[in-house]
């Protein structure tokens, strides 16, 4: 803006440039995503979000029975990652897609951090980080309204965090459909990958609310049909798939061992 002449004829004129470019409209994402990544519903809840649930014991209010439930979730991520095509394996290496992601925050972590360390076998992924997962897939339930997190003190000394489950009936849905599944109610031709895959991971990581070990002695045979059926109709995802179990069941006796011998896990 200029102003023209002097006194009270002066007048201003407005220079006007080139007009702003206007901002690009947001990308559409799908109704079942939220802004911040992770599925927001049942059905659409990704592997290591469920099994986060399923170790919840509605009766007490927590989790229980689960020592080793970041191994569990760890396996889950894996899998689903697997299941989607991000990841394979090669001479029993995990090997990622480059760049692939799905849009949910916690899995897509977890590609990156397989992207961007050294090679790992399943076993090694099964532990490197591991907590990291858990801790991205529990952030992700506190934003979208499946727990509360709630600031306290230990011993009126130390800050503490405890968490709070929001949505008891949807775990107890989740909770009933797994047994179902383990239990035989539908053959295993019709069990989708997903909730095979599940169901193996609850089992192979010892979620006791779901799972008991007499369940996992009975239903051995049931768990050996769900792993090949988690790797739907690809031989090498077969494959993938039981060696991803065999690894979980090693890190989780290895988690056992050291607890025994007073040496944490």
């Amino acid at each position: 803006m200029y102003t023209v002449g002097k006194g009270p004829r002066a007048c201003q004129r407005l220079i006007v440039g080139p007009a702003p470019p206007r901002p690009a409209p947001p990308t559409p994402r799908p109704p079942w995503r939220s802004a911040r990544g992770g599925a927001v519903h049942h059905g659409t809840q990704s592997l290591p979000a469920r099994l986060f649930l399923l170790a919840w014991n509605t009766h007490r209010g927590k989790i229980t029975g689960a020592p080793d439930l970041h191994l569990a979730v760890r396996a889950g991520a894996l899998a689903e990652l697997a299941q989607r095509g991000l990841l394979f394996e090669r001479d029993r290496i995990v090997t990622p897609v480059v760049g692939a992601r799905i849009g949910d925050t916690a899995l897509d972590a977890l590609a990156e951090l397989v992207e961007q360390s050294r090679p790992r076998t399943w076993r090694g992924w099964m532990t490197h980080r591991s907590r990291g997962t858990l801790s991205a897939v529990r952030d992700q339930l506190i934003a979208h309204g499946y727990l509360r997190a709630e600031r306290g003190r230990v011993l009126g000394l130390f800050p503490a965090r405890r968490y709070v489950l929001e949505r008891v009936g949807h775990v107890e849905v989740l909770q009933a459909e797994a047994l179902a599944v383990l239990h035989g109610k539908q053959p295993v031709a019709e069990v989708s990958e997903s909730d095979a895959a599940l169901v193996v991971c609850a089992a192979t990581g010892k979620l006791r609310t779901v799972v008991t070990g007499k369940d996992r002695r009975r239903y051995r045979d049931r768990l050996d049909e769900l792993t090949e059926r988690a790797g739907g109709a690809s031989s090498e995802l077969r494959t993938l798939m039981e060696n991803l179990r065999k690894a979980l069941a090693s890190a989780v006796s290895s988690a056992e061992a050291a607890r025994a011998s007073g040496g944490g896990g």
